[in-house]
C-alpha cells in the first residue's frame, strides 16, 4: 500500500475505527506501525511505536532484571573500597587493615536492608518501594521526603556511576584525562537513546556488559584470592602517588564512622528492584525477589573480596589510577589482555549503573505525578511503552551535575548516599507500622488499602522488629553520613530534600485548586452567550488574512478588522486593498507615531473589552500562516505569537488562531 496523500491545507484528517477491528494495514503490518506515523529521525533512532496492547510483552524474566536493575549496587564494588581508602588515608596507609572490617559492617547492613525489601517485595507486588510504603502507613509528608531522597539519588546515581566509569577509561588510556566531562555526557546520552528505545531493549543490549562484568570481576578475585592462598600474590607495582594530605589524623571513631559512610555507597541501588517490580514477568514478587537475593549474595561476595584483596595487594586511593585498575594489574600480571578485559568490563558496568536509575527515576517520578506532586506530564508513556519525559528529565539534570562538578567521583560521593539511607529508614519505618496494623487484625482478617491488600499474618511480630531494627540502622548511617560529609558537601543534599517537598507540596496545591475551580459542583447552568464581537489583527492582505476573516464571520456579523500603521502611504495601500477583498467588513487603522506594534492593538483590544456588556464575548481571531519547513519560521516575525501571549491571561477574551498551511507555488503544483 502507497502512503497517504497529503491533505489540502485547513483539511481535517479523521480515522475511522470499528471496535473489535483492526485496520487492514495495521493487521498486515502485525501492528507495526500506524499509516499516519511520519517516519523521522526521531522514528529511527528510538523506534517503532507499540500498541498499548504490548505492555505485557515489554516485561523481563530474572536474568535480563538482574542487568536491568541489580547493575547500580553491583557496581559500587568498582568504587566502594575506594572511598574507604581515601579517608583512611587521612591517618596513614597502617590504616588500610581496618578497611576489611568497615566492609564487614557494611555487609551486614546490606543483609538487613535485603531482607526488608524481600518483605516489600511481596507486601507490595504493584512496585513503587519507599515511597508507596511511607504513602500507606506513614502519611503523604513521608511520603514525599522518601521521594525527594530518591529523586535525587537516582540523578546522583546516573552522574556517579557514569563519573566513575570515565575515570576506569583515563585510567587505562591517561591522554582522555582532559575530555572526561565531554566522555561522561556523551555516555549519559547514549543511555537515554537506549532507554527510550524500551525496556525490554534495554534490558536485551544491557545484559551482556552485566554479565562480562560478573565474569571479570569474579574471575580476578577467584584467581587473586587463589594466588593468596598460594603466597604468590604480589604487591602493586609503581602504585600511584598517594594524595597529600598534610599532617596525618589520628585514629578516631569519627574517622572511621567517616570511611563507614563512604563505603555505604556499596548498598546504592538496592531499592531498585523493589520499585520496579511491575517491569517483571509473572509471578512478579516472586521474580523480583529472587533477583533481589542474587543482586545481595554478588554484591556482598564482590565487595569483601576486592577490598581484602586491594588491602593485600598495598592498593592505594588516587584520581589519577584506580584501585580495581591497580588490582586487575597486579593479579593478572600487567596491561595485558586479561587487565583490559577487566578495565572494559568495569566501565561498561558503570555505565550500567546509571541504566537502573534510568529505570527507577521515571517509574517513581510517574506514580508521584500521578499523586499530582509532580507534573502530570511525567506519567506519559511514549511510543515505545516507556515514560520517555522523566527519561529524558533525568538524563539533563545528570549532565548538568557532571559539567558542575567536572566528572569528578570524589566531588560527588559527599552528595551521594544521603538519600538513598534516608529513603531505606523511611522504608523500613513504613513496613514496620503496617506489620503493626497486620498484627491488629483478626485472625483470618483483611483489609484492602489503596496499593495492597492487608491480612492478619501470624508472623507479623518477628518481621516488625526486623524492619524496626533495619530502619533504626540505616537511620543512624544516614545521620553519620550527614554529620561525616556536611562540609564536603552534603549540606547541599540535607538543604535540597526539604526544598523539593516544598515544591511538591506548592504542586499539588496548584492542581487542587485547579480541580476546585474547573468543578462543575454547584457551578449550574453555564452563561449564555448572547452577543459575539470579533476583532481580527491585519497586517496586510493576502490569502491567510481572507482565510482568518471568513472564519471570523462565521462567527458573527460583528467584525472588526484592525490594522497597526506605522507609514500613512502603507496604510492607504492596505484600504485600497481592503476595499476589494475586505467584503464590506470595517477596517480600523491604528497609527503607530513610534513604530510600535502590539501595544496599539492592545489598547484597542483593552478599550472594546472594558465597554464589553455581560454575556458578551469577545473573540480575537489571529491569522497565521504555516511554512513548509519548520526552520522557515526563524525567517518571520512571529507577531500572531506573541499577541496571543499578550492576551491569554486577560479575562473575558478569546484568542483564536486561523493557521493557513503554505503549500506549493501554484506553478509546481500544475506542473507536478
Amino acid at each position: 500500500m502507497g502512503e497517504l496523500d497529503h491533505p489540502a491545507p485547513g483539511a481535517v484528517v479523521t480515522e475511522a475505527r470499528t471496535a473489535g477491528r483492526v485496520p487492514a494495514a495495521s493487521a498486515a503490518n502485525g501492528g507495526e506501525r500506524p499509516e499516519h506515523v511520519r517516519r523521522t529521525w526521531v522514528r529511527w533512532l528510538v523506534g517503532r511505536p507499540l500498541p498499548t496492547a504490548d505492555a505485557e510483552g515489554q516485561t523481563i524474566g530474572k536474568a535480563v532484571g538482574l542487568a536491568v536493575f541489580s547493575s547500580d549496587a553491583l557496581s559500587s564494588t568498582a568504587y566502594a573500597t575506594q572511598e574507604i581508602l581515601v579517608v583512611l588515608a587521612l591517618a596513614g596507609t597502617a590504616t588500610f587493615a581496618l578497611a576489611l572490617p568497615i566492609s564487614g559492617a557494611i555487609v551486614v547492613l546490606l543483609s538487613i536492608v535485603v531482607l526488608s525489601y524481600y518483605q516489600t517485595i511481596h507486601a507490595y507486588p504493584g512496585g513503587g518501594g519507599a515511597y508507596v510504603v511511607a504513602r500507606e502507613n506513614l502519611g503523604e509528608l513521608p511520603a514525599q521526603v522518601a521521594s525527594a531522597a530518591l529523586l535525587t539519588d537516582y540523578i546522583l546515581t546516573v552522574a556517579v556511576s557514569i563519573s566513575s566509569g570515565v575515570a576506569q577509561i583515563t585510567s587505562a588510556f591517561p591522554a582522555l584525562f582532559g575530555l572526561r566531562v565531554e566522555l561522561a555526557v556523551v555516555l549519559v546520552l547514549g543511555i537515554m537513546v537506549v532507554n527510550l528505545r524500551g525496556v525490554r531493549e534495554a534490558g536485551a543490549l544491557f545484559a551482556v556488559p552485566t554479565y562480562l562484568f560478573l565474569a571479570a570481576m569474579s574471575g580476578t578475585v577467584g584467581w587473586g584470592l587463589y594466588r593468596w592462598a598460594s603466597g604468590s600474590l604480589p604487591a602493586v607495582t609503581d602504585p600511584p602517588p598517594l594524595d597529600a594530605h598534610g599532617v596525618l589524623q589520628p585514629v578516631t571513631l569519627f574517622l572511621i564512622l567517616h570511611a563507614f559512610s563512604n563505603g555505604t555507597t556499596a548498598l546504592t541501588g538496592t531499592e531498585a528492584i523493589s520499585n520496579g517490580v511491575p517491569a517483571f514477568r509473572e509471578p512478579r514478587g516472586r521474580n523480583a525477589a529472587a533477583t533481589l537475593v542474587a543482586m545481595a549474595s554478588i554484591l556482598g561476595s564482590l565487595f569483601l573480596g576486592i577490598t581484602f584483596l586491594g588491602v593485600r595487594c598495598g592498593a592505594v586511593p588516587s584520581d589519577s589510577e584506580t584501585v580495581i585498575s591497580q588490582l586487575a594489574r597486579t593479579i593478572h600480571g600487567g596491561r595485558g589482555p586479561l587487565y583490559l578485559a577487566v578495565v572494559i568490563a568495569t566501565v561498561l558496568i558503570l555505565v550500567m549503573a546509571a541504566n537502573t536509575a534510568f529505570n527507577g527515576f521515571p517509574r517513581l517520578s510517574a506514580l508521584q505525578a500521578a499523586d499530582g506532586y509532580l507534573p502530570r506530564q511525567l506519567t506519559y508513556r511514549g511510543s515505545r511503552l516507556v515514560y520517555s519525559r522523566g527519561i529524558v528529565v533525568l538524563a539533563v539534570l545528570a549532565s548538568l551535575l557532571i559539567v558542575g562538578f567536572g566528572a569528578s567521583v570524589s566531588a560527588l560521593i559527599p552528595l551521594y548516599a544521603i538519600g538513598v539511607f534516608l529513603s531505606f529508614t523511611l522504608c523500613q519505618a513504613g513496613m514496620t507500622r503496617r506489620w503493626w496494623k497486620a498484627g491488629r487484625l483478626p485472625p483470618g482478617g483483611e483489609r484492602q488499602e489503596r496499593a495492597s491488600r492487608l491480612r492478619h499474618e501470624r508472623g507479623w511480630l518477628p518481621k516488625m522488629a526486623l524492619n524496626g531494627f533495619g530502619a533504626l540502622c540505616t537511620a543512624a548511617v544516614a545521620v553519620v553520613f550527614a554529620v561525616t560529609k556536611f562540609r564536603d558537601g552534603a549540606w547541599m543534599v540535607v538543604l535540597l530534600v526539604p526544598l523539593l517537598v516544598a515544591l511538591f507540596l506548592a504542586i499539588r496545591r496548584h492542581y487542587r485548586t485547579l480541580e476546585r475551580r474547573l468543578s462543575l459542583d454547584d457551578w449550574g447552568a453555564p452563561p449564555r452567550i448572547r452577543r459575539h464581537r470579533v476583532i481580527v489583527p491585519v497586517s496586510s492582505v493576502h490569502r491567510g488574512t481572507l482565510v482568518a476573516l471568513h472564519y471570523a464571520r462565521s462567527l458573527s456579523d460583528d467584525v472588526t478588522a484592525v490594522h497597526v500603521s506605522n507609514e500613512a502611504l502603507a496604510a492607504e495601500e492596505l484600504r485600497r486593498s481592503w476595499e476589494r477583498w475586505g467584503d464590506g467588513t470595517r477596517l480600523v487603522v491604528l497609527d503607530s507615531p513610534y513604530r510600535l506594534l502590539l501595544e496599539p492593538l492592545l489598547e484597542y483590544i483593552e478599550q472594546i473589552a472594558a465597554q464589553r456588556q455581560r454575556n458578551e464575548t469577545l473573540t480575537i481571531v489571529v491569522p497565521q500562516f504555516v511554512p513548509r519547513r519548520s526552520w522557515h519560521t526563524l525567517l518571520h516575525a512571529q507577531t500572531a505569537g506573541f499577541l496571543r501571549l499578550a492576551l491569554l491571561f486577560r479575562p473575558g477574551i478569546v484568542i483564536t488562531s486561523v493557521p493557513y498551511q503554505l503549500g506549493r507555488p501554484p506553478s509546481a503544483a500544475r506542473g507536478s
